[in-house]
């Protein structure tokens, strides 16, 4: 009973003096939700939670050589470690007896507090294994529509295929479907841990890698007046002439504005579109139904171009290659998971 009484005198002392009264800073619920009710700095005096591990198995057993056998070491790192504590919080925890070890009062309460802690460490170090199963099997993926539709059904469709070879599950990939100042967006938001884009360069504050490689082409009917004979159209000669175009935000019509600034200069201004649209197809079905020309990916114009349904027009002093980005949040190396197993297997896939 004397050393109970001890231990509930050393509890109420550090309620009342070292906590000013206040609980300690995180409490649980029955609803398994965490409050936190006060917030400090952890001191150097704080031990690690190894050492309260072996702690909780000296009080659990009563003896270092038992402690040992329960925490996986040898009986003198045991008695190592606890040494260490003690002089690391400047309080006698543990005091060894005929009969074996036994815990000081503050020892008592050490150890209810570090069962406690041991506890909730556990159950983060859980929750934390569920987040990495989870960011392993499945990874949400925004894409600008070029990308989303030309190649990313190759890669996933490959990706696989590769992953039933090797007798494992490939990443499920949620994939949404935008334009590539939506998709940046959504990386930087959080929407989506990976995306992929079009735009000329590297959006700032994300890390890119580019993945693929796309050439513009100007396109128009068999009849229109750009198609007859060998004519090509020059830069200044594209940038004055209405065109069917994606929306703003779009990485197509980033892209070509780019390229125009780039030959003709920054102040270069191009004339309004004669169309306005949100899709490829859209703007692909405008073409062929004779609203005017436009600039569209290869990617999607090529089945057009190689049976004849649309001609292509050389533009004689623009460079409209250009290159395809995946994009993410954090370090330089794509995160660990779903994320880097889809860019590694897209790095192995032949692309245009």
């Amino acid at each position: 009973m004397h050393g109970i009484t001890d231990a509930t005198r050393v509890r109420s002392l550090v309620d009342q003096g070292c906590h000013g009264g206040r609980p300690p800073s995180v409490l649980g619920s029955s609803q398994s939700s965490f409050v936190i009710a006060w917030v400090m700095r952890i001191s150097a005096r704080m031990p690690d939670l190894p050492s309260f591990e072996v702690l909780v198995a000296i009080a659990k057993t009563g003896s270092l050589g038992a402690a040992a056998r329960e925490v996986g070491l040898t009986q003198q790192a045991v008695s190592a470690r606890v040494a260490s504590m003690e002089a690391q919080i400047g309080v006698r925890l543990v005091v060894r007896t005929a009969r074996g070890s036994q815990m000081t009062p503050a020892g008592v309460v050490v150890t209810e507090w570090a069962d406690k802690l041991l506890d909730v460490a556990e159950h983060v170090d859980a929750g934390l294994s569920c987040l990495r199963t989870e960011s392993r099997r499945r990874v949400k993926v925004v894409a600008s529509l070029t990308i989303a539709e030309q190649l990313m059904p190759r890669w996933l469709v490959s990706l696989q295929a590769a992953a039933g070879r090797l007798g494992t599950a490939a990443p499920e990939v949620v994939l949404t479907t935008t334009n590539s100042d939506h998709a940046i967006t959504a990386v930087l938001d959080g929407g989506a841990e990976l995306g992929f884009i079009e735009t000329p360069g590297a959006p700032k504050g994300l890390r890119s890698r580019v993945v693929a490689h796309d050439e513009l082409v100007l396109i128009a009917p068999p009849d229109h007046k750009w198609t007859r004979g060998n004519r090509s159209v020059s830069a200044a000669e594209l940038a004055l002439t209405p065109l069917v175009t994606r929306e703003p935000g779009s990485g197509t019509r980033d892209s070509l504005t780019a390229a125009l600034r780039h030959t003709l200069g920054d102040t270069v201004i191009q004339a309004a579109p004669v169309l306005e649209l949100s899709s490829a197809a859209a703007v692909r079905a405008a073409v062929l139904a004779g609203a005017g020309p436009a600039v569209m990916s290869r990617l999607a114009v090529v089945d057009d171009l190689t049976v004849g349904r649309l001609r292509s027009v050389p533009v004689t002093d623009l460079n409209l290659r250009r290159d395809l980005r995946a994009i993410w949040v954090g370090a330089r190396t794509p995160p660990a998971g779903a994320v880097r197993d889809l860019l590694a297997h897209i790095a192995t896939v032949a692309v245009a």
